[in-house]
């Protein structure tokens, strides 16, 4: 049952606190809850937590991510619990509401969750062979973070008539063509609606408009060039993610991210190019 706490300094802009596998899971109880963004996942057997009086299982493969200082109890349901867990701090840890949204909790469900498990355990490995430097242990936590903003849709929208036959496509087709000169009448027009109807669909399932969505989309695309391919130019960046202006895809960026692209990977301790 492997456990590391950070060697590097904590004021890096985001970090691990603390990080563990293979973990036999005792009853917790946190009133005040924790000081840290919190990812608990079930290895095997199955626990029960509790967050603002809501009680969920955690089966084999799900995981939740809790927000800091939210109260919550978790204990062992059945057969010997064990768990995997990551706790993020860091200088840009207030800020991570921003990436992943204002929910109290996350809950993610296996198999969307395996990604987490394999982070984990890959993260373990790099801090046993000494392999990590507090950029690179930064960046790993920022691409953790962000693959929640990917996957997570509130509430049961899959359900939902509207979402599916009008929503979810088109949320599809941003995520096959956001590097395209798409529009909102373009997706519209796909689904055979009018672009103002879409809209309030949209208003009402994803909370923003069409074009903020794909502006989001495309904005977390940059920034995971930004991070991941460092070979890249912000010219190159901007034309990935659909842009052909360039200072009109650094306003965008400034203004989502309050950064602009080089600034961004600055922060991040990583130079720019």
């Amino acid at each position: 049952m492997p456990i590391f706490f950070n060697p590097f300094p904590h004021d890096a802009p985001l970090t691990v606190e603390s990080i563990g596998n293979n973990w036999t899971q005792e009853p917790v109880h946190r009133r005040e809850g924790f000081p840290y963004y919190h990812w608990l996942q079930t290895e095997s057997g199955c626990g029960e937590i509790l967050v603002e009086n809501k009680k969920m299982e955690l089966k084999k493969g799900d995981g939740i991510l809790l927000s800091p200082c939210i109260p919550h109890s978790y204990v062992k349901k059945e057969g010997q619990w064990q768990t995997s867990f990551v706790t993020f701090c860091g200088s840009l840890a207030p800020h991570i509401n921003e990436i992943i949204g204002n929910a109290p909790y996350i809950l993610v469900i296996s198999p969307q969750a395996h990604y987490y498990n394999k982070w984990i355990s890959r993260l373990i490995h790099s801090f046993q062979e000494q392999q990590l430097t507090a950029a690179a242990l930064s960046t790993e936590c920022y691409n953790f973070l962000l693959h929640f903003s990917q996957i997570y849709q509130a509430g049961d929208l899959q359900v939902q008539p509207l979402y599916k036959r009008y929503v979810a496509p088109v949320i599809k087709k941003i995520e096959e063509n956001y590097d395209e000169q798409v529009t909102t009448e373009d997706l519209a027009a796909a689904v055979y609606i009018s672009s103002q109807y879409l809209n309030r669909l949209f208003q009402r399932f994803t909370g923003c408009s069409v074009y903020v969505y794909l502006t989001n989309y495309r904005m977390n695309k940059a920034k995971e060039l930004l991070m991941n391919h460092l070979n890249l130019e912000i010219q190159q960046v901007h034309y990935r993610v659909g842009y052909t202006n360039i200072s009109h895809f650094i306003a965008s960026f400034k203004k989502h991210t309050g950064y602009t692209p080089l600034e961004f990977r600055k922060i991040y301790g990583i130079p720019g190019i």
